[in-house]
């Protein structure tokens, strides 16, 4: 379903030292360095399966799933996803494709929760008959009930995301993104989260790609890992064969850590 071939990305960033001097000088000449956020990437995804796209701050990570949403280009590489180019084909991409992010908000903020999924069906175009059955199982699945007729800022950070993964879910996506879906819940909202997540997945055949730095969602979600690094795959396997790179550790965090410093990547 997933396929990328040699991507690479790279963005010319401004430098310069503090102080007005150093600021009015650089009105009139600027100075870039080069980044590489992406070096050579490849990869492929079958149907059905979910993955845990992992590394430290700044690997990459985010680069690669704005190229595989349509919202990036890269530089040199291609990326088809179910016969489709992201960036060409992006109005066919999108509806076939569910985005969360743990830190950003589909939901407008100052209305109930309905009135932002019934704006999504819009968007998207969905069948009425398809956005109730659909409306109806993720209210059930994740106990949203009068939440949905709550103003999203009125919502606890469970709630809310809870809110946000029916609002991914409502156009019935075959491929899923999810990055940091967990970040901030208490224990309860975790375990619920990661469990819809394995309900999608099975009874749905939704492709999902997780990207977080919560091990015990790698752990509990992800048949498979990929670790990037300065721009690069470093490994593609199981967690567990991940976590025997550091067989001292005593957690999964502490070996995460020595596998980073061991592909000298921290």
């Amino acid at each position: 379903m997933i396929e990328l071939l040699h991507i690479k990305k790279s963005f010319r960033v401004a430098r310069r030292d503090g102080g007005m001097g150093n600021a009015l000088r650089s009105l009139l000449r600027r100075d870039y360095i080069e980044i590489k956020a992406l070096d050579d990437i490849s990869f492929r995804i079958g149907d059905g399966e979910i993955v845990g796209y992992i590394g430290p701050n700044g690997a990459g990570k985010s680069s690669t799933i704005k190229i595989m949403s349509g919202i990036l280009t890269p530089d040199s590489g291609s990326c088809t996803i179910d016969g489709l180019v992201p960036w060409k084909d992006r109005r066919q991409h999108v509806r076939k494709i569910g985005v969360v992010f743990g830190q950003r908000s589909q939901l407008w903020w100052d209305v109930p929760v309905i009135d932002s999924f019934e704006l999504i069906r819009d968007i998207y175009r969905v069948p009425q008959s398809e956005y109730k059955r659909n409306l109806d199982e993720l209210v059930a699945t994740l106990g949203l009930g009068d939440i949905i007729r709550t103003p999203a800022r009125q919502l606890s950070l469970g709630q809310r995301m809870r809110c946000e993964l029916a609002a991914s879910l409502l156009h019935s996506p075959k491929l899923l993104f999810l990055d940091e879906p967990t970040i901030g819940l208490d224990a309860v909202s975790k375990l619920a989260v990661r469990e819809f997540v394995r309900h999608v997945n099975r009874e749905r055949g939704t492709t999902i790609i997780l990207t977080t730095h919560d091990m015990q969602d790698i752990e509990a979600l992800a048949g498979r890992v990929l670790l990037i690094g300065r721009g690069r795959i470093l490994f593609d396997g199981t967690f567990s064969q991940l976590i025997s790179e550091a067989p001292g550790a005593a957690n999964a965090e502490e070996a995460l850590a020595e596998v980073y410093r061991r592909y000298d990547i921290l």
